[in-house]
């Protein structure tokens, strides 16, 4: 996973990285809650609830489970949606237009490379140091796992 996090400008983090799968089904397994289930978060999280209305101004509702058992009840709002290339969300609910490292908005975009996908995450945050704080968090790590897992999901095929 390649990681820039731009000196100066916006706050914004940037993730990239191959698939080993076609586009067609990373998308799937980032749209369907039955799939985002078995990849989201790091290495022991658990999912045990995702539900996803995929349309543009449709609702994320997940909680995400940590090892130590902590329970993340997270709440988002899809912006855009262009399958099977660009997926845009922000967060919605309680954290909304409030700050902190968790009020952010994600846009992943999908490329066609052959029979593998390109995956490139941007995350805007409201300020530098909402983005300190989730690198801070281990934001790129737990990301960095969770799409580990999701290669190995698309992969299986």
């Amino acid at each position: 996973m390649k990681v820039d996090v731009p000196k100066g400008g916006d706050p914004v983090l940037v993730m990239e990285r191959e698939f080993d799968a076609p586009r067609e089904l990373v998308w799937a397994a980032l749209t369907d809650p039955a799939q985002v289930m078995r990849w989201y978060g790091g290495q022991g999280f658990e999912n045990p609830v995702c539900e996803m209305d995929v349309r543009p101004g449709g609702r994320w509702r997940h909680v995400m489970r940590t090892p130590d058992g902590a329970e993340h009840p997270l709440e988002y709002v899809f912006l855009e949606v262009k399958p099977p290339e660009r997926l845009v969300w922000r967060t919605a609910g309680p954290a909304e237009g409030q700050g902190g490292p968790h009020d952010n908005t994600m846009t992943v975009t999908l490329t066609a490379a052959g029979e593998r996908t390109r995956w490139r995450l941007v995350v805007e945050f409201r300020s530098h140091a909402d983005r300190e704080a989730a690198l801070g968090m281990g934001f790129t790590r737990v990301l960095g796992e969770g799409c580990d897992k999701l290669q190995g999901l698309v992969k299986r095929r």
